[in-house]
């Protein structure tokens, strides 16, 4: 359908099981990161600002989520902000 979904820190909440189903089965080249600074801090952070380097923590917590690397998160979110504001 051509839509991208954006991921925040709350896939880290202990609850979110069914947002971290939704990263494991969301397409790679359609997933975005978000902070929603100064809201959703990760787990660990929960009631302090959250802040946009926690986009970080989210990229880790998404390679975890699907199995890949840091790296191979980082570089598909990136290709997928590049296409979604037409920086191509």
């Amino acid at each position: 359908m051509g839509f991208f979904i954006s991921f925040t820190c709350n896939i880290t909440y202990k609850k979110a099981e069914g947002l971290r189903n939704a990263v494991k089965s969301a397409p790679l080249d359609r997933i975005m990161l978000e902070t929603d600074a100064p809201y959703l801090s990760p787990e660990g952070a929960r009631g302090k600002r959250n802040e946009p380097c926690n986009v970080k923590h989210l990229c880790g917590q998404i390679a975890n989520i699907r199995g890949i690397t840091f790296e191979e998160a980082a570089k598909a979110a990136t290709n997928n902000a590049k296409t979604f504001f037409g920086f191509e």
